[in-house]
This record gives C-alpha cells, sequence and structure tokens, in this order.
C-alpha cells in the first residue's frame, strides 16, 4: 500500500528521455543580440508604449488634482474625528 490510490506505477527509466533526443536550446532571439542593442531595443519599446498613452488636458490635469487634494483633506478630517472621539472614551472608560 505504498501507492497513492489511482496512482500509475511506471518505473523510472520510462520517464527519462534519452540525452541523444533532448533539443538544445540556444536563448532564441536573445542571445543574438548583444546588450547594447538589448537596451536601444528596450528603449524604443518604452518610448512606443508612451506614445500610446492619452496624456491629460491642463484643465483635467487641474481637476483631477484638486479632486485628490479635497478627498485626502477630508479623509484626514475623517480620521481626525474619530481618533478624538475615541480617545474621549478611553478616558471616560479608563480614567
Amino acid at each position: 500500500m505504498a501507492d497513492a490510490v489511482g496512482s500509475i506505477d511506471t518505473p523510472d527509466a520510462q520517464d527519462e528521455v534519452p540525452e541523444s533526443k533532448k533539443k538544445a536550446r540556444k536563448g532564441g532571439k536573445r542571445a543574438k543580440k548583444g546588450p547594447l542593442k538589448r537596451l536601444a531595443l528596450f528603449y524604443r519599446q518604452i518610448v512606443a508604449e508612451l506614445r500610446k498613452v492619452v496624456w491629460p488636458s491642463r484643465s483635467q490635469l487641474t481637476t483631477y488634482t484638486t479632486v485628490v487634494i479635497v478627498f485626502v483633506i477630508v479623509m484626514i478630517g475623517l480620521v481626525t474625528v474619530i481618533d478624538y472621539g475615541l480617545n474621549h472614551v478611553a478616558k471616560y472608560v479608563f480614567g
């Protein structure tokens, strides 16, 4: 009862592929290019991706920035009120 339920017992010799049948991989396209060419390709791909980005206009950027600042101020106020309330509750309960 050493085998798990439903397992197929195969000899280890069948699992291994002879060395003569294994294909040697040589790195594909990367091996053909030097490090500077790969770096240049990477840079060109970055520039190509940045051209696809839809950049916001100045008015949209101002609106987004204002919304974020107002949201942060509201959250600071909310956390301050909760902290102040819990501080007074703790003082009342513990002395």
